[in-house]
């Protein structure tokens, strides 16, 4: 059985992209925490921080992650890009699954983002020095949590899926590819 592993990091960097593959790659459920939370919001996330403004939102956040960080099956579970601005989140991710940090540049991640409407923190006239600001508040709570930091920056995503499954694998929290299953 492969453990509950996570992903955090900068709106923008990967964690859905990568989640999903690697979630298929090993045969586990894929969850984005950001769509469980919309749907128990029974609205966006930009309308809700629109009409409830950013603590409602990241109460609501760290409720939803409380639940999928101690659920009862494996998963590859992928965070908004805020979840380690609070210390509980912090803990019940780290304690409760493999973390991995997908370390992005904001020149990177602003150039894929530039047409993305639906991220409420990056609108404005200057979204790379949000994402510069943004990086220097939440690099060291990224670090802080995470088991084990990936380098994105210029990288495919099938890179990334092989550095995160190299990690991975070296670290034992899945199987080596081709090994045989233990009984």
């Amino acid at each position: 059985m492969v453990p509950s592993v996570c992903f955090i990091g900068l709106p923008g960097s990967g964690k859905s992209t990568i989640g999903r593959q690697l979630a298929r790659n090993w045969g586990v459920e894929f969850v984005d925490s950001d769509l469980v939370l919309e749907r128990r919001l029974g609205c966006s996330i930009k309308d809700y921080f629109a009409a409830h403004g950013e603590q409602a939102f990241r109460d609501a956040e760290a409720e939803v992650l409380a639940d999928l960080a101690r659920g009862q099956s494996a998963c590859v579970l992928s965070t908004g890009g805020g979840a380690v601005l609070r210390a509980e989140n912090r803990a019940v991710l780290h304690a409760n699954t493999t973390v991995f940090y997908l370390q992005s540049s904001p020149e990177d991640i602003a150039r894929r983002l530039r047409n993305d409407t639906s991220r409420p923190l990056l609108q404005g006239e200057d979204p790379l020095k949000r994402l510069r600001d943004l990086l220097v508040v939440r690099a060291p709570l990224y670090e802080e949590t995470a088991h084990f930091v990936i380098d994105t920056v210029r990288c495919s995503t099938a890179q990334v899926v092989r550095k995160v499954t190299m990690q991975a694998e070296l670290a034992g929290v899945v199987p080596m590819a081709g090994a045989a299953p233990q009984s």
